[in-house]
């Protein structure tokens, strides 16, 4: 994705610079940040949305009784529950309550984003 933005840049612009003399971090300052800056901040804030989400299969399946006190985890947590268990209803509102967590990070990270970059957020 990124070399596809940074072929977008213009050759013109990067020419120019490299005539009156600019150093590379200069021309990535000038002429390459401007070109990739919207591809960085719609990735940096749609990873924020996945903070919480860590890998269910590899906690999972790593998981043994010697470190079972240390290695729960949200969704290993709301499988054992649900699933095993059978508390079906406590196990939804674990889901629901970290989807919401999810959604504040998103929107928190989008409004200091914008704020950030001239009111241009996600």
């Amino acid at each position: 994705m990124y070399t596809a933005a940074l072929s977008n840049a213009s050759s013109e612009l990067k020419e120019a610079a490299i005539i009156d003399g600019a150093n590379i971090f200069q021309q990535i300052k000038a002429v390459e940040w401007p070109a990739i800056k919207d591809v960085v901040i719609i990735q940096f804030i749609m990873s924020a949305g996945n903070i919480m989400s860590v890998g269910f299969e590899k906690a999972y399946a790593l998981q043994t009784d010697l470190n079972m006190r240390s290695s729960e985890i949200i969704a290993t947590y709301v499988y054992k529950k649900g699933l095993l268990d059978g508390d079906y209803g406590f196990s939804t509102a674990v889901g629901l309550f970290n989807t919401v967590i999810n959604v504040i990070l998103l929107v928190a990270v989008n409004k200091i984003v914008a704020r950030m970059n001239e009111g241009k957020g996600l």
